[in-house]
């Protein structure tokens, strides 16, 4: 059964309920935008789509799928698509949010949009995958394309996803459009350095905190959420700057090794059975304990909600970096500031996926393709540039990093909304 799309009284650590406490904290900074606030807190659009599909033993499954346009002010849509059992519309809204935050904070011509299905795709063959994927895209076809709703990867979708999802609505206009989705395979219209995007901004944000902190990576403790393509790629990055991955925890379960993992024989035993296989590499101990490893860093990259009021409180971590989206609920960010520890917030550092994403379809549009230290170099001055403001911002008004990321995006996006007007 759907659910009723509401914009009132959502629960306060709910998705939909933290975006909308991350924008009241904001409102202080907007002076006379503030006016427009409430265009930030309602979807601009949101389809909810019946995906039927005929399984391979001849009976037919319906799954149910979303794509919310949050805000299209400042240009087409952007988010991902994730295929989870526990997808709803309420945190599509919220993913459709932060990502018109995120690609504003990093002043992309983009708005924020996202896509769902709820369905486990490890309980489907490839032919299913492919028939559900397939007809999502017929099914929100209506409202994507490359110049109105850009979809790309997200939790549990890759390039062969976004493959289909290209060819499906090409067929369906009749036409090749490579731009209608980011995170293409190469030879479809792909961009270098697109997998590694959203690891490599965590680690650039990183970075410059760290330094900003007056702390060594060489040496640092880090404990990583999320062993998949964000966290592990962060891991790696880290690791070869001299950091020690101390943890890690994925679905499997947590893996401990004070002295360190060795990435070089966890990551390919990860991507195959989960970090757990790795028994030799390190202590397996339950999932609670993650959050009280000692560390410098930590680095949640799994999905949102995890870093509650309770795990704020027992992490020694002096520094967050979110490599998820949404992961610290708004009682927790609280805890941390209080105890001095400092949170890089979700919408500038895992922006370097969307990043990437502008680069990929800006070549598609031109047709022609840049080598991957141009789109290094390109997505590591984005990011820094984009730090810089915002720790310039919280400076200025003594806030949080997130405030201020909320603060820089929000005046953009809303001046954005205010020079266009309303129409009619």
């Amino acid at each position: 059964m759907s659910e009723k799309l509401s914009f009132v009284n959502p629960t306060a650590n709910s998705p939909w309920g933290t975006y909308l406490s991350q924008v009241d904290r904001v409102v202080p900074y907007l002076g006379p935008l503030a006016r427009w606030v409430e265009t930030l807190k309602r979807p601009k659009r949101a389809l909810i789509v019946d995906v039927p599909i005929e399984m391979d033993d001849g009976t037919i499954a319906h799954f149910e799928g979303y794509r919310v346009q949050h805000n299209m002010s400042r240009g087409p849509g952007k988010g991902g698509v994730r295929f989870h059992p526990d997808v709803t519309l309420e945190e599509v809204m919220a993913l459709s949010a932060w990502m018109t935050i995120k690609t504003a904070a990093v002043n992309l011509p983009y708005g924020g949009a996202k896509g769902g299905i709820r369905v486990d795709p490890k309980k489907l063959s490839l032919q299913e995958l492919e028939k559900v994927t397939r007809r999502y895209t017929s099914e929100i076809g209506i409202i994507i394309g490359p110049h109105t709703d850009i979809p790309a990867p997200d939790v549990n979708t890759n390039a062969q996803i976004m493959a289909w999802m290209m060819d499906t609505y090409s067929m369906n206009v009749g036409g090749t459009a490579t731009g209608v989705v980011t995170g293409k395979p190469l030879h479809l219209g792909g961009s270098l350095g697109r997998v590694k995007a959203t690891g490599r901004g965590v680690f650039v944000t990183g970075r410059e905190a760290a330094r900003r902190l007056g702390m060594d990576l060489r040496g640092a403790r880090i404990a990583v959420q999320g062993f998949g393509n964000v966290g592990s790629v962060a891991a790696e990055l880290f690791a070869e700057a001299g950091a020690k991955i101390v943890a890690v925890q994925d679905h499997t379960g947590t893996i401990v090794n004070t002295n360190g993992l060795d990435l070089s024989k966890l990551i390919p035993i990860a991507n195959k059975e989960g970090v757990v296989a790795f028994k030799a590499g390190g202590d397996i101990v339950p999932n609670e304990d993650f959050w009280n490893v000692a560390c410098d860093i930590l680095i949640p990259a799994a999905l949102e909600g995890q870093i509650t009021a309770e795990r704020a409180q027992k992490t020694t971590a002096k520094l967050v970096l979110e490599g998820a989206n949404g992961p610290t609920v708004p009682t927790a960010d609280d805890i941390l500031a209080e105890r001095g520890v400092l949170v890089v917030p979700d919408v500038i550092c895992n922006a370097g996926g969307v990043t990437v994403s502008y680069f990929e379809w800006v070549q598609d549009f031109s047709s022609f393709f840049w080598d991957e230290d141009e789109i290094n170099v390109r997505l590591d001055r984005i990011m820094m540039n984009a730090l810089n403001q915002i720790w310039d911002t919280a400076d200025k008004h003594k806030i949080t990093l997130r405030t201020a990321t909320y603060a820089v995006a929000c005046e953009r996006i809303l001046m954005a909304r205010q020079e266009r007007g309303l129409y009619p």
